[in-house]
């Protein structure tokens, strides 16, 4: 919830969002590792996630899940759109839950920049014979740079299709124990392609005008509202601007913003870009912080900031000074499994932060 007039809010104060109270205001930023097999969990997951939540973190959203097996971005990605993932995931979700963390996913579908290697291996296109496959977009638009497959155009039945599988995908991220759901509508993806006049070019009522490109987003985050319980969160991650003059920009998240809030959605999660491989991001420390702040502000929705938030003051400061009600940290996170311990000791708080009784002697 916003926080009340008067009040100033501090980083490693808990904050309570429908039923789901976090121990502070950091959270573990969804993040591919592309390292799962046919989309199913692994130890690499378990012991990735498992230690941030060890590490202090107050929320850990699972990285990029896709709806559907077309919807990974690689073949190493994980995806919930069978039962047989849930297991994996419920072991994740147990252990942090165990640890002090409430586990969140974010679920997705890549659209036209999906069916490429792992970054290891170059980033680019698979082909059909490397293991790759057809992939879907709003129109026949290749992203570019290494993505040169031209996407199918998707037709209404894809559009239905692509709705069901987000609200199945939801529910069972329900059965594996999240309590924490985000709709991925940035960086390009799917979701994102819609909402971008660079990408969908569609002259249906799923294209041109801004109703029309939100269409699909909000449309969907209606349909999992429906099965995605009333007690718990649901955040949309969008790119805020595609920093290209003639694409998708703050004004337009602003209103979006103010319709996911009218649908039922507790958090907007900040970030920018990933629509066109030649954008120019001005990418400084807490270069994204702008949009969240502007988009609470003027949307009346809460928001999570992210973009090269590492240093604990800076961190502090977004929360004490309302920029955002959360931050959510990636890179930081991979450097340091511990950062919420460290920037507690930084800023002087060091026992708002406990350790693990195994952790004790050392902590």
């Amino acid at each position: 919830m916003l926080n009340p007039p008067g009040t100033a809010p501090h980083l490693f104060d808990p904050w309570t969002v429908r039923s789901i109270t976090l121990r502070n205001r950091i959270g573990v930023s969804p993040m591919c590792q592309y390292s799962a097999d046919d989309g199913v969990a692994n130890d690499w997951h378990l012991v990735h996630l498992g230690s941030r939540a060890v590490g202090g973190a107050g929320l850990i959203i699972v990285e990029a899940t896709a709806v559907s097996p077309e919807g990974r971005i690689s073949p190493g990605c994980l995806g919930l759109w069978d039962e047989k993932h849930i297991a994996p995931l419920a072991r994740i979700t147990s252990f942090l839950k165990d640890h002090g963390a409430v586990p969140g996913i974010q679920i997705a579908h890549a659209g036209r920049k999906a069916s490429t290697s792992v970054p290891w291996a170059g980033d680019g296109r698979l082909s059909e014979d490397q293991g790759g496959w057809t992939t879907i977009a709003p129109s026949a638009i290749a992203f570019g740079g290494r993505l040169t497959q031209v996407p199918q155009a998707m037709t209404a039945a894809d559009i239905l299709t692509v709705q069901k599988q987000f609200t199945a995908t939801a529910g069972r991220a329900l059965v594996a124990g999240f309590q924490w759901l985000e709709l991925h509508a940035a960086h390009g993806y799917l979701f994102h392609e819609f909402l971008s006049p660079l990408a969908n070019h569609r002259t249906d009522e799923y294209g041109g005008s801004f109703e029309n490109r939100v269409r699909l987003l909000v449309e969907t985050t209606r349909a999992v509202r429906a099965v995605w319980p009333d007690h718990l969160p649901l955040a949309v991650r969008i790119s805020a601007t595609d920093w290209v003059p003639g694409g998708w920009d703050i004004e337009q998240s602003v209103a979006l913003a103010k319709l996911l809030k009218a649908e039922g959605v507790d958090l907007v999660d900040c970030s920018s870009g990933g629509m066109v491989p030649d954008a120019v991001i001005p990418v400084t420390p807490g270069y994204q912080v702008p949009f969240a702040e502007r988009i609470r502000r003027e949307a009346g929705i809460s928001t999570a900031a992210v973009g090269f938030i590492s240093e604990p003051q800076q961190a502090e400061d977004i929360i004490a000074n309302s920029q955002a009600d959360i931050v959510l940290l990636g890179r930081q996170f991979l450097r340091d499994p511990y950062w919420p311990a460290h920037a507690a000791k930084a800023l002087g708080q060091k026992e708002r932060v406990a350790p693990p009784l195994q952790y004790t002697r050392a902590w």
